[in-house]
Protein backbone atom coordinates (compact mmCIF):
# COMPACT_ATOMS: atom_id res chain seq x y z
CA UNK A 1 0.00 0.00 0.00
CA UNK A 2 1.17 3.38 -0.57
CA UNK A 3 1.85 5.77 2.34
CA UNK A 4 0.48 8.97 2.14
CA UNK A 5 0.98 12.53 4.64
CA UNK A 6 -1.88 14.69 5.07
CA UNK A 7 -1.79 18.07 7.05
CA UNK A 8 -4.79 20.57 7.53
CA UNK A 9 -5.41 23.33 9.84
CA UNK A 10 -8.37 23.53 12.05
CA UNK A 11 -11.18 26.05 12.38
CA UNK A 12 -11.32 28.53 14.56
CA UNK A 13 -14.61 26.35 15.61
CA UNK A 14 -12.64 23.22 16.05
CA UNK A 15 -10.19 24.91 18.32
CA UNK A 16 -12.74 26.35 20.80
CA UNK A 17 -14.93 22.65 21.00
CA UNK A 18 -11.31 20.84 21.97
CA UNK A 19 -10.12 23.42 24.16
CA UNK A 20 -13.73 22.78 26.27
CA UNK A 21 -13.76 18.99 25.83
CA UNK A 22 -10.50 17.75 24.22
CA UNK A 23 -9.91 14.32 22.72
CA UNK A 24 -7.44 12.06 21.06
CA UNK A 25 -8.84 12.74 17.12
CA UNK A 26 -6.03 9.66 15.87
CA UNK A 27 -9.04 7.41 17.31
CA UNK A 28 -11.37 8.68 14.81
CA UNK A 29 -8.89 9.05 12.15
CA UNK A 30 -7.96 5.37 12.66
CA UNK A 31 -11.42 4.02 12.05
CA UNK A 32 -12.15 6.24 9.35
CA UNK A 33 -9.17 4.69 7.53
CA UNK A 34 -9.41 1.04 8.93
CA UNK A 35 -13.39 1.68 7.37
CA UNK A 36 -11.50 1.53 3.77
CA UNK A 37 -8.70 -0.88 4.17
CA UNK A 38 -6.32 1.88 5.64
CA UNK A 39 -4.21 2.27 8.47
CA UNK A 40 -2.66 4.97 10.49
CA UNK A 41 0.35 5.01 10.87
CA UNK A 42 0.76 8.65 12.94
CA UNK A 43 -0.82 11.59 13.98
CA UNK A 44 0.50 14.60 15.42
CA UNK A 45 -0.29 18.12 16.26
CA UNK A 46 2.33 20.39 15.38
CA UNK A 47 3.21 24.21 15.17
CA UNK A 48 4.10 26.19 12.44
CA UNK A 49 1.42 26.66 9.18
CA UNK A 50 -0.53 23.84 9.85
CA UNK A 51 -2.26 22.19 13.32
CA UNK A 52 -2.11 18.82 12.37
CA UNK A 53 -0.12 16.09 10.41
CA UNK A 54 -1.30 12.22 9.69
CA UNK A 55 1.24 9.93 8.11
CA UNK A 56 -1.49 7.08 7.07
CA UNK A 57 -1.54 3.88 4.56
CA UNK A 58 -3.89 3.60 1.62
CA UNK A 59 -4.85 1.29 -1.34
CA UNK A 60 -4.70 4.22 -3.39
CA UNK A 61 -5.37 7.80 -3.93
CA UNK A 62 -8.83 7.89 -4.83
CA UNK A 63 -9.50 6.10 -1.25
CA UNK A 64 -7.15 8.47 0.67
CA UNK A 65 -9.00 11.39 -0.99
CA UNK A 66 -12.29 10.02 0.41
CA UNK A 67 -11.11 9.38 3.80
CA UNK A 68 -9.92 13.65 3.78
CA UNK A 69 -13.14 14.72 1.94
CA UNK A 70 -15.12 12.54 4.83
CA UNK A 71 -12.73 14.06 7.93
CA UNK A 72 -13.02 17.87 6.37
CA UNK A 73 -17.00 17.36 5.50
CA UNK A 74 -18.00 17.65 9.63
CA UNK A 75 -16.37 21.78 9.02
CA UNK A 76 -13.82 21.46 11.27
CA UNK A 77 -10.71 21.09 9.01
CA UNK A 78 -9.24 23.38 6.31
CA UNK A 79 -5.92 24.07 3.90
CA UNK A 80 -5.67 20.44 3.42
CA UNK A 81 -2.63 18.64 1.69
CA UNK A 82 -2.00 15.58 1.06
CA UNK A 83 1.55 13.92 -0.57
CA UNK A 84 2.72 10.64 -1.62
CA UNK A 85 5.65 9.41 0.51
CA UNK A 86 8.01 6.54 -1.60
CA UNK A 87 9.78 4.36 0.64
CA UNK A 88 13.62 3.98 -0.22
CA UNK A 89 13.20 0.80 -1.89
CA UNK A 90 10.23 2.51 -3.94
CA UNK A 91 12.31 5.78 -5.16
CA UNK A 92 15.31 4.00 -6.34
CA UNK A 93 12.43 1.79 -8.41
CA UNK A 94 11.59 5.19 -9.31
CA UNK A 95 15.22 6.60 -10.44
CA UNK A 96 15.46 3.23 -12.29
CA UNK A 97 12.44 4.10 -14.65
CA UNK A 98 12.98 7.50 -14.86
CA UNK A 99 16.58 7.30 -16.08
CA UNK A 100 14.83 4.40 -18.54
CA UNK A 101 12.50 6.99 -19.50
CA UNK A 102 15.14 10.20 -19.89
CA UNK A 103 16.88 8.09 -23.37
CA UNK A 104 13.17 8.15 -24.91
CA UNK A 105 12.64 12.00 -24.15
CA UNK A 106 13.85 15.03 -26.14
CA UNK A 107 14.51 17.80 -24.50
CA UNK A 108 13.14 21.06 -25.70
CA UNK A 109 15.78 23.00 -27.72
CA UNK A 110 18.04 19.72 -28.88
CA UNK A 111 17.95 16.94 -31.40
CA UNK A 112 19.08 14.59 -28.89
CA UNK A 113 17.52 12.15 -26.53
CA UNK A 114 18.24 11.30 -23.04
CA UNK A 115 20.80 14.31 -22.35
CA UNK A 116 20.21 17.83 -20.73
CA UNK A 117 20.02 20.83 -23.02
CA UNK A 118 23.14 22.74 -21.53
CA UNK A 119 25.24 18.95 -22.57
CA UNK A 120 23.62 18.90 -26.13
CA UNK A 121 26.31 20.67 -27.52
CA UNK A 122 29.39 18.68 -26.03
CA UNK A 123 27.90 15.43 -27.48
CA UNK A 124 30.28 14.29 -30.71
CA UNK A 125 29.63 11.47 -33.28
CA UNK A 126 33.51 11.63 -34.45
CA UNK A 127 35.09 8.45 -32.38
CA UNK A 128 38.77 10.58 -32.11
Amino acid sequence: MTIYISQGRYTATAVRAMTTKPEDRSEAIAELLAAVGGRLIGWYLTLGRYDWLIIAEAPDERTLVSVVLAAAAGGSLSDITTTVALSAQDTVKAFGKAGELAMKFRSAGTDYYGVPVESAGEITTDPK
